[in-house]
């Protein structure tokens, strides 16, 4: 596995998980917004706001017959036209350059989406540090070769994909020269339900396939990215809006500033909490180790005095020998004199050679 960083910010399982506030439909046709948009994402402390570079004629063609007309849960998509929904959706290209001159200043990395390979000609005139596949695309092999080649780093979403596209994806970005891919778990649907999120899926796909490996998450949960990142997923992306109130065709399941910087807090707790395997105490807990029990003198001794149920017992604090040996004690002589409230050790008692 090869280590994957976006301009200098490390995406591996030992880093924080990288968080994409992903603007999409969301600028709702307004530049301003658009702006306002990548400056709230950095505000709420995401690493990444992505946008997307598609125009309603490079996905489809303007037919409004059945197969071209969209059956979805979602309110403001459902009985739309592909053509039309694209078009309301895109984000104008010329706005770009300045939204990148924005997040430059502001100091939060930005990418795309990309749909057709003449928006990955048109990002590479403007130094794009990487590329995102979309679910919908990763079928879409010349695409994604378009983008490998440019040894930009490429996430792949997964979305509908078995195993063997997923495979096919991931060969063909890897042929044209990529070695720096990661995957997000998806499902594509908009919005989705915790029920079908199967993050079990994360670590199957970290060992199969070998690379960093995240989620594109459509609920509105904060418990599905969580859950991802405790499964091993690296990239946290999630859509992004100023308030869900202000509408659009991806309001209903993005998050608003203040759910984002929640999920980047709690993202950033759920991957310290990880830590590594490790039993016994920490540092943390070695003052807790006086509320364990031990065994101590309950009477004065002295010395040939021999041990029995009163004058040993199984106590707190924790600093004697372990209760486990209290049946070995028992009846054993000790070889100083003791007193009462102190902590017994193997020093202080009669044993042969091979007890302790």
């Amino acid at each position: 596995m090869n280590n994957l960083t976006i301009e200098n910010k490390a995406i591996e399982l030992s880093s924080p998980p990288f968080i994409i506030a992903e603007m999409s439909a969301n600028h709702n046709q307004s530049f301003d917004r658009a702006k306002n948009i990548i400056i709230a994402a950095k505000d709420c402390g995401a690493d990444a706001v992505k946008v997307q570079n598609y125009s309603a004629d490079t996905l489809t063609m303007n037919f409004s017959t059945e197969s071209f007309r969209i059956k979805d849960s979602n309110p403001d998509w459902n009985e739309k036209t592909l053509y039309d929904l694209y078009k309301e959706a895109a984000m104008p290209w010329e706005w770009y350059p300045e939204l990148k001159r924005i997040a430059d200043d502001c100091g939060i990395i930005i990418f795309s989406t990309v749909c057709d390979e003449t928006a990955v000609e048109f990002l590479e005139k403007m130094d794009a540090p990487a590329y995102k596949i979309g679910s919908f695309e990763i079928n879409h092999i010349p695409l994604i070769v378009k983008a490998a080649s440019t040894g930009k780093p490429i996430i792949m979403s997964t979305g509908m994909a078995t195993r063997i596209e997923i495979e096919e994806a991931v060969a063909a970005a890897q042929d044209a020269g990529c070695r720096d891919i990661a995957l997000l778990k998806c499902t594509s649907a908009y919005p989705s339900t915790p029920e079908e999120a199967n993050i079990l899926t994360i670590p199957d796909m970290r060992e199969h396939f070998n690379c960093e490996i995240g989620l594109s998450d459509h609920t509105l949960s904060l418990g599905v990215p969580l859950t991802a990142v405790a499964h091993g997923a690296t990239i946290i992306e999630k859509h992004f809006t100023l308030n869900r109130k202000d509408g659009g065709l991806d309001a209903s399941f993005s998050l608003e500033p203040d759910e984002l910087k929640s999920l980047v807090k709690e993202a950033n707790i759920a991957w310290k909490s990880l830590g590594k395997v490790y039993y016994g105490a920490t540092a943390i807990e070695e003052p807790s180790l006086q509320e364990r029990r031990s065994l101590y003198i309950a009477e004065d001794m002295q010395i040939g005095d021999r041990l029995n149920r009163q004058n040993l017992r199984c106590i707190r604090p924790g600093y004697g020998l372990a209760p486990k040996y209290y049946n070995k004690l028992i009846g054993k002589s000790v070889k100083q004199d003791v007193k009462r409230g102190s902590p017994i050790s193997w020093e202080m008692v009669e044993t042969s050679n091979n007890e302790n």
